[in-house]
């Protein structure tokens, strides 16, 4: 089943001291506000994360003010207008449940149950191990009785495990087999609760409600490579990413990216919060909405808004004004969205398949994204699993180590025609004692000697810099370059080490002069950076980190996807509809600011005018603009066609027939 492109995500906890809960709830006011906001799908609320039920039900967590059958009332009053309900049930939290059985809790190492301390308002998360969830699935399974038919779907929320050594994950680990002061064993029995909970819970739906076109969600605010084994569960994927609420606005075009490899679809999730979830009378610009709403249609996405509704059961008119001015527009676009396949050339190596990651968004990662955005590159987030051969080059950052199964990956991908970019650790065993690619250009020698120490770009490498070394942010490994490999760039070295018996200045020390190590080394179609240069430029962001590396990237693309000679803060994004035989090339101008201690805003839409264009495609039929019917005249050059956008206000859709 296609999911629907304009949703709603409507949060609703509300503790069980708020009176008249569901008392304004007027059905044909709630769906009229619904419509007018071009709304198609809203996922609406069973039991919350204070633990309370919004419908009747045979367990005692009603809410005690609940005025009336309200689930029941809201999804009759939408079902009749043709909007989807999946129904929402808490899992990881549950107050009313957790007052009454502590015992049931996460437990950490020291012994603490997890969440809020007494005094402290706030959540307390529960153990997947615990009977806990019998109690889930048994509520669960009383929502597909009391609604059947009009069940829609589901969306399980809070799906993760964190302390694994409470009285039910200490018997779980003698079952096993397991050591629970091992570290590794720990992460097994947390994957292992999870896997086990979304097998239990989605074989307990899919045995009450046998249609295929039923939705199954497990929120756990991320898409993880880890779900890989337990992809059967989901029907499809919804990527939580609310920039204004903690992830930023790298996380979803970061994250989306890995996604849409997985083989299901997808939607994003942001919110209309100033903030993040449950901020009453909280708005964000409409140009922020905006954005973040065509960068899921962009990278193949469907759309979601994440609202609160008020305890009275009323939909606030000013937010869905709000929603519906995006909303509107959106529906405008989807014919153009829908049934869409990426195209990219680049492949890059998803650090969270590695366990190394050291943020919400990997710095390396970061880097990545950065740079091939600002230089309009077309790439996806790829890992061991993914089919490599429809990529021109992988790019490897910075510390992708290689088990014997994914260094034989990445050989055969070379030995096939494939070209290869990588820095610092990547192509090392996971000891970190060697380089184990045949393919590699240089051998490793240890750690170098100075941090920081400087890069010197050589020939073209050195394109868009200035001639001078570079300073390196972070410490490189020293490398020796293999007989025959073209030395790209050398490191220069400091005077000594900063250290309180010596030092220069307010930070480093300057550079004395060249030393003997190579810096970037380049055999055949694989480029090495000694330094882990794509984390250099996500953690310190100076652009000759940028342009070195996408200078190495010229080497071994010399004729990507898209060409352009836009400003780096226009987002380029090239989609396929297969069946309607055609392309579609997003163009986004969205500038997020950090004005205040708050979160990046967009207020302002610039636009950009006479966009020159160069798409490595065969000569369309035919090129316009979409929404519209702009004709763009084009010529045909070079493997590629050439045309020039007048103006891009926002958002603007280049559609070729092919």
């Amino acid at each position: 089943m296609s999911l629907r492109f304009r949703q709603i995500h409507l949060d609703f906890h509300t503790s069980e001291h708020v009176p008249g809960i569901g008392s304004e709830f007027v059905a044909g006011e709630f769906v009229d506000t619904l419509k007018r906001a071009h709304v198609n799908s809203v996922t609406l609320f069973s039991r919350c994360h204070h633990g309370m039920i919004y419908h009747d039900t045979r367990f005692p967590a009603r809410h005690p003010h609940l005025t009336c059958n309200l689930l029941a009332e809201q999804i009759t009053a939408c079902h009749a207008e043709g909007i989807r309900c999946p129904i929402y049930i808490t899992v990881g939290l549950d107050e009313y449940t957790a007052q009454r059985h502590p015992e049931w809790l996460e437990v950490d190492e020291n012994g603490r149950r997890s969440g809020a301390a007494p005094l402290q308002a706030g959540w307390h998360k529960f153990c997947f191990a615990s009977p806990y969830m019998d109690y889930v699935i048994e509520q669960t399974e009383e929502v597909c009785d009391l609604f059947g038919d009009e069940v829609d779907g589901f969306f399980f929320d809070i799906i993760g495990q964190g302390g694994v050594f409470s009285r039910w994950c200490l018997a779980e680990f003698d079952r096993q087999g397991w050591d629970p002061a091992d570290a590794g064993a720990q992460q097994a029995m947390r994957q292992l609760l999870v896997d086990r909970y979304r097998e239990r819970i989605t074989n307990a739906v899919r045995a009450k409600l046998k249609r295929p076109d039923l939705t199954i969600f497990h929120n756990s605010g991320h898409i993880y490579p880890n779900w890989r084994p337990t992809l059967w569960t989901y029907s499809h994927l919804e990527l939580e990413s609310l920039p204004s609420g903690g992830w930023g606005y790298a996380h979803y075009p970061v994250t989306v990216r890995y996604a849409r490899t997985l083989g299901l679809d997808y939607l994003g999730m942001t919110g209309k919060f100033a903030k993040t979830w449950g901020h009453f009378n909280s708005f964000k610009p409409q140009a922020a909405l905006e954005y973040e709403c065509f960068n899921m249609l962009a990278t193949g996405a469907k759309c979601s808004i994440g609202d609160q509704l008020h305890p009275g059961g009323r939909l606030d008119p000013a937010t869905y004004q709000l929603i519906g001015a995006v909303y509107e527009q959106v529906e405008a676009r989807e014919p153009w969205c829908d049934n869409v396949e990426g195209l990219a050339d680049i492949g890059v190596f998803n650090i969270e398949a590695t366990g190394r990651e050291d943020g919400r968004v990997d710095s390396a990662a970061l880097g990545a994204y950065r740079m091939l955005l600002e230089r309009q590159h077309q790439y996806e987030s790829i890992d061991g699993k993914t089919d490599w051969s429809r990529y021109r080059v992988v790019i490897l950052p910075d510390k992708v180590l290689l088990d014997d199964a994914l260094a034989a990956k990445v050989e055969a991908y070379v030995s096939a025609g494939g070209s290869l970019l990588l820095s610092h650790e990547s192509g090392m065993d996971p000891g970190r004692t060697r380089f184990v690619l045949d393919c590699m250009p240089a051998e490793y020698a240890g750690a170098l000697p100075f941090h920081p120490d400087f890069l010197l770009p050589l020939a073209d490498q050195a394109a868009g810099t200035l001639p001078t070394p570079y300073v390196m942010y972070e410490p490189g490994l020293k490398v020796a370059s293999k007989p025959g490999a073209e030395v790209l760039g050398e490191i220069w070295e400091p005077y000594f080490n900063r250290t309180w018996r010596h030092f220069v200045s307010h930070n480093h020390t300057p550079v004395r002069g060249r030393g003997e190590d190579p810096g970037i080394v380049q055999s055949g179609r694989v480029v090495y950076f000694s330094h882990p240069v794509f984390a250099c430029y996500g953690k310190h962001g100076m652009m000759f980190y940028r342009d070195v590396a996408l200078n190495a990237l010229r080497r071994l693309l010399p004729d990507p996807l898209v060409l352009s000679d836009a400003p780096t803060t226009l987002q380029v994004t090239w989609n396929r509809q297969p069946a309607e035989g055609r392309s579609v090339v997003h163009l986004l101008h969205y500038i997020p600011e950090k004005r205040t201690l708050g979160p990046e805003y967009v207020e302002d839409v610039i636009p950009l005018y006479n966009v020159g264009l160069k798409l490595r495609a065969s000569a369309p039929r035919r090129v316009y603009l979409a929404p519209g019917d702009g004709e763009l005249p084009f010529v045909v050059e070079g493997g590629y066609v050439r045309l020039t956008v007048p103006e891009v206000r926002g958002h603007t859709m280049v559609v070729m027939d092919e």
